[in-house]
């Protein structure tokens, strides 16, 4: 693709035709504040925090619709856009209302880090924070909680769920102050076509949308981040664990857009089945039977068993009177690997997979 020339903030940069400005920016380590963008989905400029000047045109652009032309001389950081951006964020914080000492998002909510950021005063405008009165559409839900007083009505879950998902279960719904996000006829979320992925949740911006076993159980400043690779398929998607260290937990799972292979997205078990880690049934270590009872022993020892007995079953009776069953949850390479273990170690061709059929 064509690479054209522009300046920003000074830089001369090159970019792609048809790449916006914002894209731009990010690729280059410039800040633009944004709060409705998301490389993963269509572009709105909803939230007019990316606003820049773009030298001999009138007005101010937002940069995440706004694709680069030739010779474009872009600034993104002078006093007049400060000070809209400012007011930008003090009107959405008279909607939003000031909650983040009991937010479960507090620490990653970018409102709040952009308000940190700008110096916002909270009490510029009166507090109008919407009340929805009808039926919240996650009452029902065990995985998903929404609360409209925190949402900013960006649309990100919105289009997360349409774009991306193809799943169509969210709608913005409402006018003006009364506009809030929701289902089609104010359905349970339950009742409508959700998958329950939870990517509307690692999308949104602050703590408007968050998972109902999260809630209450520490809030995302005091959490660590550990990456980790889901372990329920082969596809190998990249996720962060945010644990609770003093009590030993997984509080949540969130993924950040363009980790590979996933780019931030993940499905219903990679986001919310983990309670099986913290299981007081799980076995964490190998057992073995000895004298009709099982008792716990070393990798080494428990490996060295199964070696002996395959041994024993090859020599008695044959190689054939052994089978292995692989599994979806690992990885194509381990797969590999274990169907040349039986062939060519255990001397069978008795293998077979789960996923098959």
């Amino acid at each position: 693709m064509e690479k054209i020339s522009v300046t920003i903030n000074g830089r001369e940069l090159e970019g792609l035709r048809d790449q916006t400005i914002l894209d731009l920016a990010l690729e280059n380590d410039i800040d633009i504040p944004h709060l409705c963008y998301d490389p993963r989905l269509s572009a709105v400029g909803a939230c007019r925090l990316c606003l820049v000047e773009i030298e001999g045109q009138r007005g101010l652009q937002t940069s995440c619709t706004r694709q680069i032309e030739p010779g474009m001389v872009i600034r993104t950081d002078t006093d007049e856009i400060r000070r809209l951006r400012k007011t930008v964020l003090e009107l959405l914080m008279s909607e939003h209302g000031a909650r983040c000492l009991t937010c479960d998002d507090d620490g990653e909510c970018e409102l709040q880090r952009y308000a940190y950021e700008y110096q916002i005063n909270p009490d510029r405008f009166a507090d109008v924070t919407p009340v929805r009165t009808t039926r919240n559409y996650t009452q029902e839900s065990k995985a998903i909680h929404y609360d409209p007083s925190k949402c900013i009505r960006c649309g990100r879950c919105v289009r997360m769920c349409a774009e991306v998902q193809q799943d169509h279960a969210l709608v913005l719904s409402g006018r003006a102050m009364d506009v809030a996000v929701t289902t089609a006829f104010d359905l349970p979320l339950n009742e409508t076509t959700c998958e329950t992925c939870g990517n509307c949740v690692l999308a949104c911006p602050t703590g408007a949308l968050y998972e109902v076993a999260a809630k209450r159980r520490g809030q995302t400043r005091d959490l660590e981040k550990v990456r980790t690779t889901c372990a329920y398929c082969g596809v190998g998607c990249q996720m962060d664990l945010c644990v609770d260290r003093e009590a030993n937990s997984i509080v949540r799972v969130t993924s950040e857009p363009g980790v590979i292979p996933n780019d931030g997205m993940l499905c219903i078990k990679g986001h919310f089945a983990t309670e099986f880690v913290s299981d007081s049934e799980r076995l964490t270590t190998p057992l073995v039977r000895r004298d009709g009872n099982l008792e716990p022993a070393s990798w080494p020892e428990a490996i060295k068993l199964v070696a002996e007995h395959f041994a024993k079953i090859k020599a008695e009776s044959g190689p054939n009177a052994i089978a292995g069953l692989s599994s979806a949850k690992c990885t194509n390479e381990e797969n590999h690997v274990f169907q040349k273990f039986m062939r060519a170690a255990v001397g069978t061709n008795n293998v077979d997979h789960c996923a098959r059929l």
